[in-house]
């Protein structure tokens, strides 16, 4: 008998899980693994309900991907039963490869491989075991199939991912700023010469998804106490690694142990499927449980890191339009040195400078093919938001502002 599971979500009620391969895929300790990986890292630290999940977040684009399909078939756009199952199975993986705390420390653990490749890796994986039954679902994952909508369904500037995230972030983290119109976007969605746009009827929700976005990004995810908090554990990785080169001892869960005292590359995990299991043994579990046994770690910059970042002591962190003044880094670097008897390399764990990115709306200007967001009119036209919008910074949207961060610790000026 044909079964179906629900999950009662706290943002969409209940998301029904058909038998068959989707319950099988959920089912599988892959994919069980990212109930383990928070979906924003350590940001907890400044928004204390920010505790939900990669498997929260695949579940709800799962659901929005349901109900995106249904709303285009609706208006007569042919998808067949299996491209639909394929597409969900898409959107299921697209997060599978993120390592532990997500983003946080996505070069850390393994460099120069993007989550994107890495999820490619274990649906290569993933669809032996299956017997092939992913190989639709990698084609659209990967946007190799025709009906290129169903690939801007799983990433564009307007797929169910950023729908998902961005209400589900604004939910568990309260900034109500961000709120997005998921269902009325959903509601709006309609393809043309073969790819994803949006009802005229729709650009005023479109508009309010871009500005959301550029503020939960200033205010969640590039906040600069989430930036002092990234930043610190990026540092305790990096010494940890530094540490195990030279030959240092480490106390690491046996997951965690290979990573710090190997490197490896995308071939590497191409090639040897074991590898791709330790990977898949990793999470958030692994990482804090080894910090918080780095505390007691005779390495000096590892163990005060190690305890900056389990007692919430984060770096004091200015964010700013311009660079910061040479002057007053070197200052900073200077007192650090003097305070914590450090030298010229290690100083960088404690005083540094970098540069962040908003990027809200990075659309291609030569591809129509998910590197925009098009406006449809009943006439048949579509026009790029900024240009369809009458909103007075719609110029703007696709602006990419830049910010600049300033970090050292709390107490050297005193």
């Amino acid at each position: 008998m044909f079964k179906k599971k629900i999950v009662n979500d706290p943002i969409y009620g209940f998301i029904t899980i058909p038998d068959g391969i989707i319950f099988q895929l959920i089912e599988h300790p892959w994919f069980q693994r990212l109930r383990r990986i928070e979906q924003l890292g350590v940001t907890h630290l400044v928004y204390p309900g920010a505790i939900h999940t990669r498997f929260h977040h695949t579940l709800g684009a799962m659901h929005l991907m349901h109900k995106a399909i249904e709303t285009l078939r609706s208006k007569g756009v042919e998808i067949t039963e299996k491209e639909e199952e394929s597409a969900k199975l898409a959107i299921l993986l697209h997060d599978i490869g993120h390592g532990p705390l997500s983003h946080n420390l996505e070069h850390s653990i393994v460099h120069h491989i993007p989550h994107e490749d890495m999820s490619s890796i274990f649906m290569e994986k993933l669809n032996k075991e299956f017997n092939g039954e992913l190989t639709l679902a990698m084609k659209i994952f990967r946007n190799e199939y025709p009906k290129k909508f169903l690939h801007q369904l799983v990433s564009s500037q307007l797929d169910v991912d950023r729908l998902d995230y961005l209400t589900r972030d604004t939910f568990f983290t309260g900034v109500s700023e961000g709120v997005v119109g998921y269902d009325r976007i959903i509601n709006m969605l309609s393809v043309a010469k073969g790819n994803l746009v949006v009802e005229a009827k729709g650009i005023y929700s479109i508009e309010k998804f871009i500005i959301a976005r550029r503020i939960m990004y200033w205010q969640v995810y590039l906040h600069k106490t989430v930036l002092s908090a990234m930043e610190l554990v990026v540092n305790i990785i990096d010494r940890a690694k530094e540490i195990a080169a030279a030959g240092g001892e480490l106390f690491c869960t046996p997951a965690l142990k290979l990573f710090i005292y190997n490197s490896f590359n995308k071939k590497d995990f191409e090639k040897n499927t074991e590898l791709v299991n330790a990977f898949a043994m990793l999470d958030d579990h692994d990482i804090m449980s080894c910090i918080k046994v780095w505390i007691s770690h005779p390495d000096f910059i590892l163990s005060t890191l190690s305890d900056w970042l389990i007692n919430r002591r984060l770096y004091s962190t200015f964010l700013q339009q311009e660079p910061f003044a040479e002057q007053k880094v070197k200052q900073l670097i200077k007192k650090a040195k003097s305070k914590y008897g450090l030298n010229d390399k290690n100083v960088s764990y404690f005083v540094f400078s970098g540069e962040v990115e908003n990027a809200i709306y990075k659309h291609d200007k030569v591809s129509t093919n998910g590197g925009r967001i098009n406006i449809l009119y009943p006439d048949g036209k579509t026009m790029d938001i900024t240009k369809a919008s009458d909103y007075p910074g719609a110029g703007e949207l696709d602006k990419i502002t830049h910010k600049y961060f300033l970090c050292y610790p709390k107490g050297l000026l005193n």
